[in-house]
């Protein structure tokens, strides 16, 4: 731990601290994520800082150590080459980039149905109501939109995805051995993998609980900055420290 870069190391301390603060507060009744989550802006729990905090929030082990496991691998390499400020901003861009395009995604999919939520708020909650072929009284339908609504986004992943890019166009070729696979893979193909993926199953595994989007636009919005760094520094591309 002492050998790492000073932002990939904290990054790693912070979000390991706040999982443990998250599972003790949980032990209180106090919900971490709730409060620290990003909510769709619509929400009454929305809170302007959710963009930076859902960041450090995991909703489980397995969610933080894969994170982690990634800005550990990938991130101090980016920190060792671009210098600790430039590091930690393209991290907090895409990762308050990712929480952006969520909202947006949120805000196509909730669009189609709030009318219907501000019908049924209107309704006798004893009135029986169809929507995409379901009968439910107005009663049992609000809970269901309320929770699908308040339901908040949590986790690195947008950073982590950001970080992915960064490395497979700094390092389009290192060779890489990802499990199951037994042969070593370019980052370049590996990075166009994630990204084809996170696309698909953006439009196909919905009700996964795993904000596609999010991972996607983590990796637009460092794509972009990186674009930006290299079209402003043309003497010595994104390298500068």
């Amino acid at each position: 731990m002492n050998n790492l870069p000073k932002v990939t190391k904290n990054l790693l301390i912070i979000n390991i601290i706040v999982f443990f603060a998250t599972v003790v507060a949980n032990r209180w009744n106090l919900d971490l994520n709730e409060l620290l989550g990003l909510h769709y802006f619509q929400s009454s729990h929305f809170k302007l800082h959710q963009l930076f905090t859902y960041m450090f929030m995991h909703s489980n082990f397995e969610h933080i150590f894969f994170n982690m496991f990634a800005v550990w691998m990938f991130g101090r390499i980016l920190e060792q080459v671009w210098g600790s400020s430039r590091f930690l901003f393209y991290y907090v861009v895409c990762g308050v980039g990712a929480g952006l395009v969520q909202e947006l995604t949120q805000f196509v999919a909730f669009m189609p149905y709030m009318k219907e939520i501000h019908a049924l708020q209107a309704m006798d909650p004893t009135q029986l109501v169809t929507i995409n072929g379901a009968v439910k009284a107005a009663s049992e339908w609000l809970p269901l939109f309320n929770a699908y609504i308040g339901a908040p986004t949590v986790g690195a992943s947008g950073a982590v995805y950001g970080i992915l890019l960064a490395f497979g166009m700094l390092f389009p070729n290192q060779q890489l051995y990802i499990i199951p696979f037994p042969f070593p893979i370019k980052a370049k193909w590996l990075i166009i993998a994630y990204f084809v993926i996170e696309l698909g199953l953006a439009f196909l595994a919905k009700g996964d609980h795993v904000a596609h989007f999010a991972h996607l636009g983590g990796m637009i919005f460092g794509l972009l900055l990186i674009l930006y760094w290299r079209k402003h520094n043309r003497s010595n591309g994104y390298y500068q420290r």
